[in-house]
């Protein structure tokens, strides 16, 4: 398997709540489908707990799990901070072992991305269908890939976000480059970050692109039965303009 390329990106959680303190739409569709098939739940990804959190406010049996130790760092402050008894830990969602099953199971936020070679795909797929109780649902939300994106001039600059530095009172603004390659279905993307006066610094985000007839066969031919695909958050019929491919699963009967 190859090695996760993203733990550089997301090792200080303060960044990365300023830079999504706005996004907020896919909690209730969380929410709801965690209320629906029951406790307990897990997130893989959980990241700061941006979801996890307001999930355990309304009385969820949530456990967040991430390879991030910044992010999770994060994560248990706001936690505690609510006296909201979370579980957080700090596993590689390619083997991961929780000694306990779920109703639900979660990757949200185009996380799956971080998984390039199919290796580590399949070895996600097994450890969540391990993880799933016999009747349990697991969910998936990965973007629907856009052409423009993935066409676009490599040695283009375009802005991608501005927010907040955590540190001081001015903004980081962050420029970004993509360079997709059709052999290994990966975009090199490069983030160009910039505070104030000070030097620019550089991360990579290489995502991996998962094609909707794609992502369903890995979906079936790892163990899984598709019920329902949503092409966003209001649980809207996944069409090719779908912005979201929201696929919710269970275990395919042998």
């Amino acid at each position: 398997m190859k090695k996760l390329d993203c733990e550089a990106l997301y090792r200080d959680g303060r960044h990365y709540d300023n830079q999504h303190k706005n996004f907020k739409d896919d909690i209730p569709f969380y929410l709801k489908r965690a209320k629906y098939y029951g406790n307990p739940v897990l997130e893989i990804a959980c990241g700061t707990g941006r979801i996890t959190i307001p999930l355990a406010e309304e009385g969820i049996d949530i456990t967040g799990l991430d390879i991030s130790e910044g992010m999770l760092e994060a994560a248990r402050k706001k936690a505690e901070e609510k006296h909201l008894p979370v579980n957080f830990f700090k596993a590689d969602c390619r083997y991961f072992n929780m000694k306990r099953k779920f109703n639900l199971i979660f990757i949200p936020f185009n996380s799956f991305v971080h998984i390039h070679d199919l290796e580590s795909i399949e070895n996600c797929f097994k450890h969540i269908r391990e993880h799933l109780a016999e009747d349990g649902r697991f969910i998936l939300d990965i973007f629907n890939p856009k052409l423009e994106y993935l066409t676009m001039d490599p040695d283009e600059k375009t802005k991608a976000f501005e927010y907040p530095d955590p540190k001081s009172n001015g903004n980081v603004i962050i420029h970004e480059t993509m360079k997709y390659d059709k052999a290994t279905q990966v975009n090199y993307i490069k983030w160009y970050y910039k505070i104030g006066d000070g030097p620019e610094k550089v991360e990579e985000l290489n995502m991996r692109i998962f094609y909707p007839q794609e992502i369903d066969a890995l979906l079936k031919y790892n163990g899984f039965e598709i019920e329902n695909k949503f092409g966003d958050f209001d649980e809207s019929e996944f069409t090719s303009e779908s912005p979201k491919q929201i696929i919710i699963c269970k275990q395919r009967k042998k």
